[in-house]
């Protein structure tokens, strides 16, 4: 039978979790977070911050993996407990702009910090970067169309790789403190250089950082033993990534000032170079290795979601199909080729970022509002992992004031995802709705039909939720 097969152990949904996490963030946020916070120690305090939002999060999302089966994560998360109308806002809004611009922003971070040391202490040509960068998002591109148990092992060796490189920027830094290097900490609270309306910013940069600890969320009907392993997994990896985080940045403070950090256009060069030449060439690659772990997670969990929404009826049928031999989504994991290059030839990490995470965070503000909704419609279902509920009533009131709040840090940008979101609602009630309805065959069918030739494609034999 064709279908996708339960090969996500507990070793791999860590894996997955912390090699999602610890990606571009750690690397390229930092700079973001200060400048929106202010001073050294409001920064610390928002990266704090977020990791214990990210906890609550993903207790609330193991959670919602234990009570709703399938895979899909945010996506299945908002059709199983709001409905079929901001479930197909998620999709549309993640596929077109979330998603896309999330890739590229990993993407240019994977690209920048491999072609460092050969361009060192210049900065490397722009095209040079968005080349690189395309070329490490099709090599994982391929390689998720190819096999998933590769991929599986792909995140579990880089997962290692990301603490390592992690480990480098803390255990200097640690050094450097202990020795009573404190000068950068003085007067760490500056309250002059606080603006209140760029918080939102900053946390968007941060938890940016921390984005991936819904990841298993993407794989549920995949995962060995869920119900275990799901908040096993969760929780140990956000603490380990939360506490990794604290002692980088004040590593990364501790060897460079303020004014350091926000003329860097790559942080983690910049602790190097002064902190350890001799790792210079080192560093950078863990970290290009690092991100490629990141574009791999992403691109391994998005086509899942592509995946169940055609399962669904909100996408088209060929989305649902697996190869016949590699037991991989291929139309679903290839999809997103052309948006990618596209945001990668003509994107800016730090806009990209801000248009991608005002409809990241507003949705899963929703998908969190729905567990809410969902205890109360379901109170006979007994979940064999369940959080109190001021954890998920705690996160989706901080998510969505961060939402509401941004439009008055960067209202263009937040402009554009909000337009983003909202043009979904005709093609929702022009398409998807009448489709649904009528149960009428799709116009494409010739198309798809050809497709699924092409490609080897078939739909899943079995249901394995």
């Amino acid at each position: 039978a064709v279908f996708l097969r339960k090969k996500i152990t507990l070793l791999r949904a860590f894996s997955l979790l912390i090699g999602s996490m610890v990606g571009s963030g750690i690397f390229i946020s930092p700079k973001g977070v200060l400048k929106n916070s202010g001073s050294v120690g409001f920064s610390l305090v928002v990266w704090f911050a977020c990791g214990l939002l990210s906890m609550f999060g993903a207790l609330s999302y193991a959670e919602l993996g234990t009570r709703i089966t399938k895979s899909g994560g945010h996506y299945i998360y908002i059709l199983e407990t709001l409905g079929p109308l901001p479930s197909f806002l998620f999709l549309w809004a993640e596929f077109f702009a979330i998603r896309p611009a999330n890739s590229a922003v990993v993407s240019l971070a994977f690209g920048r910090y491999m072609l460092e040391p050969f361009f060192a202490p210049c900065a490397a040509p722009v095209p040079a970067v968005k080349l690189v960068s395309l070329l490490g998002y099709y090599m994982v591109l391929t390689l998720n169309s190819w096999s998933v148990t590769w991929s599986a092992r792909l995140q579990t060796a880089l997962s290692i790789v990301k603490l390592l490189a992690l480990a480098l920027i803390i255990v200097p830094g640690m050094m450097l403190l202990a020795e009573g290097h404190t000068e950068n900490f003085q007067d760490a609270f500056d309250k002059q250089s606080l603006v209140l309306d760029k918080l939102p910013l900053a946390f968007y940069a941060g938890m940016f950082a921390y984005s991936g600890w819904f990841q298993t969320s993407f794989v549920r009907e995949e995962l060995v033993r869920p119900e275990r392993n799901i908040p096993l997994a969760v929780i140990v990896s956000v603490i380990t990534v939360i506490v990794g985080y604290m002692l980088t940045n004040v590593s990364y403070y501790t060897v460079l000032g303020t004014q350091d950090v926000l003329a860097s256009p790559a942080v983690a060069v910049s602790f190097v170079q002064r902190a350890f030449k001799s790792l210079i060439s080192v560093v950078p690659v863990l970290v290009a290795l690092s991100c490629f772990g990141t574009m791999n997670g992403g691109i391994f969990t998005f086509s899942r979601t592509l995946f169940v929404a055609s399962r669904e009826g909100q996408w088209p049928p060929l989305f649902s199909m697996i190869h016949i031999r590699r037991h991989t989504p291929l139309p679903a994991v290839m999809l997103m080729f052309p948006l990618v290059t596209a945001m990668v030839c003509i994107g800016d990490i730090y806009h990209l970022m801000n248009f991608f995470s005002f409809s990241r965070w507003l949705f899963i503000g929703l998908a969190t509002l729905g567990l809410i909704v969902h205890r109360y419609r379901h109170p006979e279902l007994h979940s064999s992992f369940k959080v109190p509920l001021f954890v998920p009533v705690s996160f989706t009131i901080i998510c969505l004031f961060t939402v509401a709040m941004s439009f008055y840090s960067d209202p263009v940008n937040i402009s554009i995802g909000c337009t983003m979101v909202l043009s979904g609602f005709p093609v929702y009630y022009l398409v998807i709705h009448r489709q649904m309805t009528n149960r009428c065959r799709s116009p494409f069918y010739y198309l798809t039909h050809k497709l699924q030739l092409l490609l080897e494609v078939v739909q899943q034999e079995i249901k394995t939720y």
